[in-house]
């Protein structure tokens, strides 16, 4: 049953999407249940090109287009947003090193992300939730380095990050540091409030940094640029962010409508039935919508446009209509649907969570809204 479009480079789309087949859709249900970062699969993906497909090949990477990584991070969602979670992360965290890292810094960390180099954001603080503008954590200057103090709270993928991005305030402002995890001073660990209901790809840990020194060139940028370089990957990565979204809701739809196909209510399958037909139009012409947008907006991003309004309009839609998948394909499926041996249950958490995780609705909304004030304003 194939009812999406193929929308970017059929040949990429059907390697990646005999990956998931084999090595991503037989334990979806299992990493959800048991809450735990999928190393084995990351340490495949990364031996298929795809944790690195648009880092530039001097580092190891593929130097491909942003639409290539768009379209791997919808099929690999598809199969399991958990393992997509994981995935974005370590995009973000090479992202922000190749934009705005020195030379040396480049040199020494972004090869091994080829090799499987599991990464983590580290940007929230239990007083601060997503105002980064100032930080209880502090870094100090130091005649070898710096020295970093103080705990980061919530950090998705940390249970098995082997490298932090790291948000610390400085004596110019909040600036962004590469911290190791086997950098002496370093700790994780699981707070009271670690565990979600959706996107379950290990607990979210809380990071300790305990007088943590590192180099000079572990500064990632200008001193007291962090929180801008940060954000603007993480607008960079919203289309990343839209095609987990895609992937769960093309998940849902495709799930539903085979339960739909097969399924015999009052002698005649439950597709037959022109109000689910209906269900089935609305939803699917959402999507269709959504994955047109998000594409644009990855050519866009491709073409060094302006991205932050088209970005955030893809994260926004997609997310939107995810939720709205999943809800219907819990309907469509009746008490199937509400079964924990069901896969939909997973999709109706994973694409909730995600309204709120990487750039929640409102803060999407507001980047829009800035945008269109900036332009009115001339």
């Amino acid at each position: 049953m194939k009812i999406w479009r193929t929308l970017h480079d059929p040949q990429l789309e059907r390697e990646v999407t005999a990956f998931v087949d084999e090595r991503v859709i037989p334990v979806a249900g299992e990493i959800d249940a048991q809450d735990v970062y999928p190393v084995e699969i990351i340490e495949a993906a990364a031996a298929a090109g795809y944790n690195t497909l648009t880092l530039p090949t001097q580092y190891g990477g593929g130097g491909r287009s942003n639409q290539d990584a768009l379209l791997v991070m919808e099929a690999i969602a598809y199969g399991s947003a958990a393992v997509a979670i994981s995935m974005i992360t370590i995009y973000q965290s090479q992202t922000i090193i190749e934009r705005y890292g020195e030379p040396s810094l480049k040199e020494r960390f972004l090869p091994q992300y080829a090799g499987g180099l599991r990464a983590a954001y580290a940007l929230t603080e239990a007083a601060h939730g997503s105002d980064i503008r100032s930080l209880d954590t502090k870094a100090l200057r130091t005649d070898t380095g710096w020295v970093i103090r103080g705990e980061k709270a919530f950090i998705t993928s940390g249970s098995a990050a082997q490298l932090f991005v790291v948000l610390a305030e400085t004596e110019i402002g909040v600036s962004a540091f590469a911290v190791p995890f086997d950098t002496p001073g370093v700790s994780t660990y699981v707070g009271p409030n670690a565990t979600t209901f959706g996107l379950r790809n290990g607990p979210h840990v809380n990071l300790v940094l305990d007088d943590v020194e590192v180099p000079a060139d572990h500064l990632i940028g200008e001193e007291g640029k962090g929180m801008r370089q940060a954000v603007i990957t993480l607008a960079h990565s919203r289309t990343l962010a839209a095609g987990i979204s895609l992937g769960i809701g093309r998940a849902a739809v495709d799930a539903s409508l085979a339960f739909a196909g097969s399924r015999k209510a009052f002698d005649q399958t439950v597709l037959e039935f022109q109000g689910i037909q209906w269900y089935f139009a609305d939803i699917v012409t959402a999507l269709d919508a959504a994955r047109l947008l998000t594409y644009q907006a990855a050519r866009d991003l491709d073409a060094g446009h302006e991205i932050a309004r088209y970005t955030s309009e893809a994260k926004l839609m997609a997310s939107e209509v995810a939720t709205r998948a999943a809800s219907t394909a819990v309907s469509v499926c009746g008490a199937r649907g509400t079964m924990e041996s069901a896969p939909f249950g997973r999709f109706l958490r994973d694409a909730k969570a995600y309204e709120i995780a990487g750039g929640s609705t409102e803060v999407l909304k507001n980047t829009i809204a800035k945008s269109l004030l900036k332009a009115v304003s001339g």
